[in-house]
C-alpha cells in the first residue's frame, strides 16, 4: 500500500455496492479521472464543488484507490464555482 493525494476534484458520479460506494471524480487541472472507493459509505461529496482527497492505494490483486478522508478544497473553490464567459471577456463592472 502507498498514499496518495489530489486537489481541485470534482464530482461525476457516485455508485452505491453492497460492500462500498464508488466516486467518480475529474481532476480539472490535469483532466484525469478517478475512481475512489469509500467502503464506510458514508462519504457525502456535492456535485460543483472542488475537494481534496487523501487516502491509500490497495494494490493486492486489483488496484483501488481507497479514501481516508475528503475535505472541501478552499484554495480553489472560489476559482472553480464561478463559470468563466465563453469568449473570455470577464468584464470588470466599469462603464
Amino acid at each position: 500500500m502507498f498514499n496518495f493525494s489530489a486537489n481541485h476534484l470534482f464530482l461525476l458520479s457516485r455508485t452505491e455496492y453492497r460492500s462500498c460506494a464508488v466516486f467518480t471524480l475529474l481532476d480539472r487541472d490535469t483532466q484525469r479521472v478517478y475512481r475512489l472507493f469509500d467502503f464506510t459509505k458514508r462519504r457525502r461529496l456535492m456535485p460543483n464543488r472542488p475537494y481534496c482527497v487523501a487516502g491509500k492505494v490497495n494494490s493486492a490483486g486489483t488496484l483501488y484507490l481507497v479514501i481516508e478522508s475528503v475535505k472541501p478544497d478552499t484554495k480553489h473553490e472560489r476559482l472553480s464555482t464561478s463559470p468563466l464567459p465563453a469568449d473570455g471577456a470577464g468584464g470588470s463592472g466599469m462603464r
